[in-house]
């Protein structure tokens, strides 16, 4: 196989090194983004002169024609060192010699920094039109269950009453986050290197604004090291998508713990289950359980990377072929889950009343008991202790809170009352901004909305 820079030496690669030295099995995705790359950059070398604007117009054409022809399936790209080779070859079998004139004033390090730009630019396009989904569907969900009450946990222990409706809607701020981080993400990446050439420039009157302008950059590199060995973008890429698998295997872990018998708090559609090869009775959270298992994938690529770069010297080094692997799996990992979680959620039936029934006689309401005797004039903490000790009391006598007579609670502080002891008073009374009243919920989910 003779390569872009076979000219140089006298034997061919050993077959051993040409395998490990290939890019093409993996960076094969990027060929969209390598034809539009340059197609802009066979324009712009016509529009400034620096090739006769018919051979440009040849290029280009040639360019469009096989972009079709790639994307309906009537072409496939051969195998070949890297995706710019492969392109380049076909385009010489397509239009002859003037093939060659594409490559002037670029270098494979710019080419492919472009590449790879173009192709995180487009998976955050995605990957928050996939939030955005499942934000919905969260909203859909805290809507339809805005009055089903849940036991809110701390160190996994319970502790207060809350609305499911409220509980969901901490994913949906989790997700807001994730998304605006891309977001910010984007404008870092949307910027141009092409023109960078191998690292020094070119001296070649090219215009690199021009390209900018027909790949949609804002903008292009300053620098041209910077701009071919740069690869923070990535990784600043790949940090985002780990903070959102984060939240995804949080939501995951505890879909699994609410699909268990021991808590029965939410009931999966088949269509989201799987069972087991012996054990006829099982229904398993596997899409659940995936979200937690495949968190790690991701930060790895990330972890990989940040040692791949940590010690390059300026200015592109082969290791950085290593930048493409690890951050296609993870765009393609996330792509996944989002909507298999979305999915999950949108189809899963919740128990309310065993989530209600879970609030009584857990201690859950010991807060507010402690908030009435505040009401009263009770230090916080004397009243944190005065509750703390019928709780112990209650624990040794079997008894609950709500079992509390109006005499006891008067052998407290005579002016106490605690009329209404049910999980659903006690959410009522969170109406501070934020909290998991019904007013505060919805005012959350009105903002959801407004946000989507």
């Amino acid at each position: 196989m003779r390569t872009l820079y076979s000219g140089r030496f006298e034997v061919e690669l050993k077959e051993a090194i040409r395998r490990l030295n290939d890019s093409f099995p993996f960076d094969r995705r990027l060929w969209q983004e390598d034809i539009d790359g340059s197609i802009a950059h066979a324009t712009m070398l016509g529009e400034t002169e620096i090739i006769r604007s018919e051979d440009s117009l040849k290029i280009v054409e040639a360019l469009k024609s096989l972009k079709a022809d790639l994307a309906s399936g009537r072409a496939q790209v051969p195998d070949s060192e890297d995706i710019h080779t492969a392109i380049e070859q076909m385009l010489k079998a397509s239009i002859g010699e003037v093939a060659g004139k594409l490559h002037t004033a670029r270098s494979r390090n710019d080419q492919v920094a472009t590449d790879l730009r173009l192709h995180v630019r487009a998976a955050i396009d995605h990957i928050q039109s996939q939030i955005k989904a499942f934000q919905k569907t969260i909203t859909d969900v805290a809507e339809r269950e805005i009055d089903t009450v849940m036991p809110g946990y701390t160190h996994l222990q319970r502790a207060q009453p809350v609305r499911l409706s409220h509980h969901l809607l901490a994913y949906f701020w989790m997700l807001e986050r994730d998304r605006e981080r891309l977001q910010d993400a984007r404008k870092r990446v949307n910027q141009l290197p092409l023109g960078s050439g191998a690292l020094a420039g070119t001296g070649f009157n090219i215009n690199r604004r021009r390209v900018a302008e027909l790949l949609g950059f804002e903008g292009v590199c300053p620098n041209s090291l910077d701009a071919v060995s740069d690869r923070d973008f990535a990784l600043e890429f790949l940090s985002s998508l780990s903070i959102i698998a984060v939240h995804l295997s949080r939501l995951g872990e505890e879909i699994v713990l609410w699909n268990s018998r021991e808590f029965g708090f939410i009931d999966l559609d088949d269509s989201v289950a799987t069972g087991s090869s012996m054990m006829p009775q099982k229904k398993n959270p596997d899409v659940a359980e995936l979200a937690r298992g495949k968190a790690g994938r991701v930060f790895g690529h990330l972890m990989a990377l940040l040692t791949t770069v940590k010690g390059l010297p300026l200015s592109y080094n082969k290791d950085m072929q290593e930048d493409k692997e690890g951050l296609f799996d993870a765009i393609d990992t996330i792509s996944l889950l989002l909507p298999a979680l979305s999915e999950t959620l949108s189809t899963a039936k919740f128990q309310r009343e065993r989530m209600e029934q879970a609030c009584h006689g857990d201690f859950s309401t010991a807060t507010d008991l402690a908030d009435a005797l505040v009401r009263q004039g009770v230090p916080f903490r004397e009243a944190h202790s005065i509750v703390a000790k019928l709780v112990r009391s209650c624990l040794e006598s079997g008894r609950v809170l709500e079992d509390l007579t109006d005499d006891e609670l008067k052998a407290i502080n005579p002016a106490v009352t605690w009329p209404e002891r049910n999980a659903l008073a006690s959410v009522e009374q969170r109406d501070s901004q934020g909290g998991s009243s019904k007013q505060r919920v919805q005012e959350q989910l009105a903002e959801a909305r407004k946000r989507l």
